[in-house]
Parts: C-alpha cells; sequence; structure tokens
C-alpha cells in the first residue's frame, strides 16, 4: 500500500460531516425525520432542518423526551435521528434507549457529538469519556466511530439508509484532519487498513487514527514497520480484521478518546484473549476524567498524541 495515500487535506469538523450525511440520506429516503434538543447547529442537524423542516421537530432540553419520541415514530415507520451532546445522548437517555430503543431493536440512529476529551474548553462535563462503554453493551446497538468529516458523511448515510436496529454514531466538534477520500470502500462492521506492516498493529478509532498515522511516520523513522487500522465500528467488532492483522505483527496498540476502560482498548483486549493472545498497549484516558484547556493541551497532558502511540508501540514490541 502507498504509504502516502493517507494525507492532510484540510481541517474540518466531524460534526459537520455527520449534518452532511444526514441531511444527503434523507434527500434518498423521505422516511427520514429529524429530532434536536436545543442545540441543533452545535450538532451538524441545522443543515438538516433548513432544508427539510417538515420533516426536523426540536424537542427543547428534553434529551429523554426526545429519545422517547424517536423510538414512536420509529414504531410509526419512520427512520428517526436523533443527535445532541454525547454526553446527553448517550448517557442522559441511557434508560430510554436501553427501554424504549433497542428492547424493541428499532432502527433510531444516535448522534453523540462533542465526544472525547478534546471538546477542550467545555470542560469534563461535557467531555463524553465512557459512552464507547455503555452504547457498545446494549443489545443490538451498532457503535460506529469515525475518523474524519468524510467518513462520517459516508457512514452515516450508510448506517440511516443501509442498517436495520440502533445505531450509536460518535463525533467531535474541534476541526481535525480530513484525509478519508470521497470514493473510499467503506464497510460497516469492517475494518479499514490504512497502511501495511510487520512489527506492531496500531488499532485507533475517531480522532485518534491520524495520530496512529502519525506515530507510524514516526516509528518508520527507527525502522519500525507499524499496521495502521482505522476501526470506525466498534460494535459488531470485525474478529477477523483484527486477529489476522495481530497474527502477523505478534502485538498492539489501541488508541481512543476515551477511558481506557470499556472503549476500543476494551473490546480489542476480549478479542485477543479468546482469539489470539497478544501484548497489548492501550492509549486512552486513564479512569480520570478531564478538565477545561485547549484540545492540544488536553491531548498532550493525558498521553493521547501521535507520540504517545509510538513509545507504547516500542514498550509492547519490547
Amino acid at each position: 500500500m502507498n504509504e502516502d495515500k493517507y494525507i492532510n487535506r484540510g481541517l474540518k469538523a466531524t460534526k459537520a460531516g455527520f449534518g452532511e450525511g444526514v441531511l444527503a440520506a434523507a434527500m434518498e429516503n423521505d422516511r427520514v425525520v429529524g429530532i434536536g434538543m436545543d442545540i441543533t447547529g452545535s450538532v451538524g442537524m441545522n443543515l438538516f432542518a433548513d432544508r427539510l423542516p417538515e420533516r426536523f421537530f426540536s424537542v427543547g432540553i428534553a434529551e429523554q423526551n426526545g429519545m422517547g419520541i424517536s423510538a414512536g415514530l420509529a414504531l410509526a415507520g419512520k427512520i428517526p435521528v436523533v443527535a445532541t451532546y454525547a454526553v446527553f445522548s448517550a448517557l442522559r437517555t441511557t434508560d430510554f434507549i436501553r427501554v424504549s430503543v433497542c428492547y424493541n431493536n428499532l432502527h433510531v440512529v444516535i448522534g453523540g457529538a462533542h465526544a472525547g476529551i478534546s471538546v477542550g474548553p467545555d470542560g469534563a462535563t461535557h467531555q463524553a469519556l465512557e459512552d464507547i462503554a455503555v452504547m457498545r453493551v446494549m443489545p443490538g446497538m451498532t457503535v460506529i466511530s469515525p475518523c474524519d468529516a468524510t467518513q462520517v458523511k459516508i457512514l452515516t448515510q450508510k448506517a440511516i439508509n443501509e442498517l436495520n436496529g440502533p445505531v450509536y454514531i460518535r463525533f467531535g466538534r474541534e476541526p481535525v484532519p480530513d484525509f478519508t477520500s470521497p470514493e473510499e470502500p467503506l464497510t460497516i462492521g469492517r475494518v479499514q487498513v490504512l497502511r501495511t506492516g510487520r512489527d506492531v498493529t496500531l488499532f485507533a478509532t475517531g480522532h485518534m487514527v491520524w495520530e496512529a498515522l502519525e506515530a507510524a511516520r514516526m516509528l518508520a523513522e527507527k525502522s519500525v514497520h507499524a499496521e495502521v487500522i482505522n476501526i470506525h465500528t466498534i460494535k459488531p467488532l470485525d474478529r477477523d480484521g483484527v486477529l489476522d492483522s495481530v497474527r502477523k505483527t505478534g502485538a498492539c496498540v489501541t488508541a481512543e478518546e476515551h477511558q481506557v476502560t470499556g472503549g476500543l482498548g476494551g473490546a480489542v483486549a476480549e478479542l485477543l484473549c479468546s482469539g489470539y493472545p497478544a501484548p497489548l498497549e492501550m492509549i486512552g484516558m486513564p479512569d480520570c476524567f478531564g478538565e477545561s484547556g485547549t484540545p492540544d493541551e488536553l491531548l498532550e497532558k493525558y498521553g493521547l498524541k501521535a507520540v504517545n502511540i509510538a513509545e507504547a508501540a516500542l514498550r509492547v514490541i519490547g
């Protein structure tokens, strides 16, 4: 694979990709309806609301009610897309998602915006660091965590119009490198190999995928050939894609803007235990809350940068 294939084409917030994906899916399918919760513009849903106001419903600051309404609309044959900050859409509404959406296996697409610590100045209360763990334990839930704005758009369209059952899509606020081609072949439930290698596998999700690519470039300077895999679908986890890579390299690192407990690292560890025990290092939040600061300051303080991934790769190889 061409190691220079994935280059930064510019900075774009992943929430923008979500909004574009929802609108594109709605233009293809008149069953799609939007549910807003007072922060429509902040999560990218303003594109839908402005273009298709007759199919958009704002419930205000009433996230639990919004999730219940979404379940009702799904039972009536609609495809509801409900989005707010991830601390609200995944955590405040957990009981409603479990009983109203998942228990009935309804096709409700849930957007979790402002995920991860890179939300920055909003601080610990608004930095969703537990949402992957909560959502992936829900029976029947598909959990998607795309790497950049273009990928969010592509996978959001697919999730709305191609999947059945509940879906959770995680995305952020800050502009990040956009490096996915609009023509990139992507399949929900399958890993995406961004760079091939033989010495160690770097599994990353969300905004950390770009950091993993940068880490691989650092490692190459030390003659370490890292394989970089984007796990954009955390559930269902691509068992063959993960295990095939680790069998080849013999060691791996996971990287995520999430607690190391229960997130991508936990999912990969569970799989390795049953499928192919191998050395594993996890890069993520170390069982603590975040704080206010710029995104770069926080990512550096909590060890979520490319250099930290590269150091973990060297440790796990050793």
